[in-house]
């Protein structure tokens, strides 16, 4: 079956009368769960994205509360789980400024973590690869941004070493 092209769709999403087009996109949004996050995201928190970095810094609070100490297999997959929380959520913003606060704030969360992680090969190379995730966007952001959020990678760079 072919697949139109985003430009295709577009052109054809142009043509559209408001109230089709709408029903378009409720219709989009009932079969997905990501399509109507994704939604959520830009009708209602796209305005005010402070606020938005807020609710997903406290999902992944959440997250991380509810991990098994008891068992690294376990905290693995929570922390996986986590992980793919923030990288949704920075998804839908596209961000690079959210994308780095986030990062940054499940590394520290991640390394303040009361279960012996540094043990787990996987969990390490997993706080490596967000620590270069947070380093390739810290370089799209402006000077000053760039040192502020320096500091907090560092802090997490030495917690890892």
């Amino acid at each position: 079956m072919y697949t139109a092209s985003l430009s295709e769709l577009k052109k054809e999403l142009k043509q559209l009368p408001e109230e089709e087009l709408l029903a378009v996109c409720l219709r989009l949004a009932r079969y997905k769960k990501d399509n109507k996050e994704l939604l959520h995201y830009l009708l209602l928190e796209s305005g005010n994205e402070t606020f938005y970095i807020e609710q997903v810094k406290d999902d992944i609070t959440e997250a991380f509360s509810t991990i098994n100490p008891s068992s690294l297999y376990l905290a693995k997959k929570t922390i996986r789980k986590a992980l793919r929380l923030a990288t949704k959520q920075i998804r839908f913003s596209g961000n690079k400024q959210t994308e780095v606060e986030i990062l940054l704030y499940f590394s520290q969360c991640l390394t303040e973590l009361d279960i012996r992680w540094k043990e787990s090969k996987v969990l390490v190379n997993m706080l490596l690869n967000q620590i270069k995730k947070i380093e390739k966007a810290l370089a799209t952001l402006h000077e000053d941004l760039q040192y502020d959020y320096q500091e907090s990678l560092d802090r997490v760079r030495i917690a890892c070493a």
